[in-house]
């Protein structure tokens, strides 16, 4: 486990601005926060201390407090991973309000939706690309938004910049009232409002306080290996969960080394230069870093692929007697310190992916193919699971008790129960306390024992793993009454590497129907690997061969399927599926209503016309 440092009291009763106070008066100097800057030709990175850090977010809080922001009160922040978020956001805490990151995918009518619900009166955004949905919002009536400040200080036009709160802060800052401010925060306050992105209907406003944070981070970092002060690559959404554990509060928690990446398709470049200890990936990251490396694989020489699938097999042997809990023998694993070292470690350097010690995933179950593809490499993902309303993860499997395909074991404090429906039931003190209404109190939603019904569907084996099977409402549920996990069905035929994405459908019917997305990265490789020439993805949709490998990778998925899960019909897209088409929430979750709806006259042509010839 990671060495948890010298905390400033006991978890439960601290807040986080004790975390900053600690790192600025101990690890001062050491680096705390970085983005990059400079033109593309010669882009560098600018870094702050934990000691600057602090005396900045002192600054800023002293600007927004002269905004009129007071304790208690939402302020919504729309801006990428950029210094100015994460500063604001820590500036905002420190005074006691409350911030509520709101994704940048957003629609006009969500961002309005929040801003009502949550009753900002100030909204902080990045720039010109954002005003255009937040500008009408203040001339709205049935929303409270009074003012917006602007990062990009040239579009801030009549609204007040960035630049100007933090020179205000500066000539109103002072140490006794900033110290005075955060020192009268309790752990029961709210630190921050996550507005869950929602597969189906309304987000909901899940208020978590200093303690479900404080709690969550220090029995997280008991279950992870890591050296101090390890550095982050932050790029995923601070509006999710996950990046706010893992991207604010646990570096405070480990006074670690922040690396903001504004741009989320930049993350492998970034990857590849800094060569991280660790990293986290939600499962549809992980399949992309995939797909990728096997479209690398799939043009090299046969000798090398060989060479390489042999130590690939070594990997998973060692790997196999680690889940096991068993000592790997002598002689494998001498082959695979070989192997790793001249073989796969070579090819694992080019990516940035060599020195990784934490590999992470969570929101959704890892299909198992793309878990036992990088197990392959020496590089095992430590599969986790949690929710919004739970603080984050609720179970993690760890270097030293893992099982490939489950999601853990619960961490500390947290208990789990089946319900007699299948439905995991979560129980602790990072269980938050409700949902935000809009009046400002807090809708329960536990059972008089204090069980939370988490909405997902699971079990947990003899050995205290819990495996998922799927989301409660998501449950397919046949024509003649069957129950069908369309998770488990979209897996086994992504398991191929053409397919990219894949839907499921059947409920009501008494057959599955899929629609399949070719993989945009792997399947020109894989066309190019075989003579086929094609100008676009469309053209290799129509292709021959491509069309019987995808026939013949339906017809693999169903033999391992039982009849009621097995795919009778499908139809192959070729536009890949994402958060700006809505086909796919900011946390890369399928919005199955959303393809659905989409799509409907594609699937219900699968169930009336008749099959096309293959």
């Amino acid at each position: 486990m990671s060495t948890i440092l010298r905390l400033p009291g006991r978890p439960e009763q601290l807040t986080l601005p004790a975390l900053l106070a600690r790192n600025a008066a101990e690890y001062g100097d050491l680096p705390a926060l970085s983005w990059r800057t400079g033109d593309t030709a010669s882009p560098g990175w600018t870094t702050l201390g934990w000691a600057e850090v602090r005396r900045r977010v002192a600054v800023l809080a002293a600007g927004y407090a002269s905004l009129g922001v007071e304790r208690g009160e939402h302020v919504l922040i729309m801006m990428g991973n950029r210094p100015e978020h994460w500063l604001t956001d820590l500036a905002l805490v420190h005074l006691g309000a409350v911030p509520v990151t709101v994704y940048g995918t957003s629609a006009p009518e969500q961002i309005a939706y929040t801003a009502r619900h949550s009753r900002a009166r100030l909204a902080v955004v990045g720039g010109a690309g954002e005003l255009p949905r937040w500008e009408p919002l203040l001339a709205d009536g049935t929303v409270p938004l009074e003012r917006l400040v602007v990062a990009d200080a040239g579009a801030a036009g009549a609204h007040r910049s960035y630049d100007a709160v933090y020179t205000a802060g500066t000539r109103l800052h002072t140490p006794d009232a900033f110290e005075k401010a955060w020192r009268e925060l309790r752990p029961e306050d709210p630190l921050t409002v996550v507005y869950t992105s929602g597969t189906t209907g309304d987000p909901k406003g899940v208020r978590l306080t200093h303690r479900n944070i404080l709690l969550q981070s220090v029995r997280l970092d008991r279950r992870v290996e890591l050296p101090e002060h390890a550095e982050h690559i932050c790029y995923l959404p601070f509006a999710h969960i996950a990046e706010r554990i893992l991207g604010i509060y646990l570096p405070l928690l480990r006074a670690a080394h922040v690396r903001l990446v504004a741009d989320p398709a930049a993350v492998a470049a970034a990857v590849r230069e800094l060569r991280p200890v660790q990293f986290f990936g939600v499962p549809r990251v992980w399949e992309k870093l995939a797909a990728g490396l096997r479209a690398v694989l799939a043009g090299l020489p046969r000798e090398q692929r060989e060479a390489i699938e042999e130590a690939n097999g070594l990997a998973r042997t060692v790997a196999g007697h680690l889940e096991r809990g068993e000592p790997v023998p002598a002689g494998p694993e001498a082959a695979y310190v070989r192997a790793k070292e001249h073989v796969l470690d070579p090819l694992l350097r080019l990516a940035g992916l060599d020195r990784l010690l934490w590999t992470a995933s969570a929101t959704a179950p890892m299909p198992i193919d793309v878990v036992r593809f990088w197990a392959g490499w020496g590089i095992t993902v430590m599969d986790a699971w949690g929710l919004t309303e739970t603080s984050g993860v609720c179970t993690v499997n760890s270097r030293d008790a893992f099982r490939l395909g489950s999601v853990g074991r619960p961490i500390e404090g947290l208990e789990l129960r089946i319900a007699d429906d299948g439905e995991i039931l979560a129980r602790g003190e990072t269980v938050f306390g409700g949902y935000l209404r809009p009046d400002g109190t807090l809708e329960g939603a536990h059972d008089a024992e204090g069980w939370f019904p988490t909405g997902d569907i699971g079990r947990i084996d003899q050995d205290g793993f819990l495996w998922l099977t799927d989301r409660k409402k998501e449950l397919i549920i046949t024509s003649t009454g069957k129950n069908v996990s369309p998770a488990l069905v979209e897996n086994t035929l992504k398991e191929h590497p053409l397919i990219g994405q894949a839907l499921a459908h059947g409920d009501r019917r008494s057959y599955l129907v899929a629609l399949l997305v070719l993989d945009a990265e792997l399947a020109p490789a894989w066309a190019a690997a075989r003579g086929i020439e094609a100008a676009s993805l469309a053209d290799l949709a129509r292709h021959p061969q491509v069309r019987a490998e995808i026939a013949a990778a339906v017809e693999t998925a169903n033999a391992r399927l039982n009849r009621t899960e097995q795919i009778k019909r499908y139809h192959l897209l070729t536009t890949e599926w994402g958060p700006e088409t809505g086909e796919l929430t900011p946390s890369l979750k399928l919005r199955r209503r959303v393809v659905r709806d989409k799509y409907a006259d594609t699937i219900d042509s699968l169930y009336t016309d008749p099959p096309e010839p293959r």
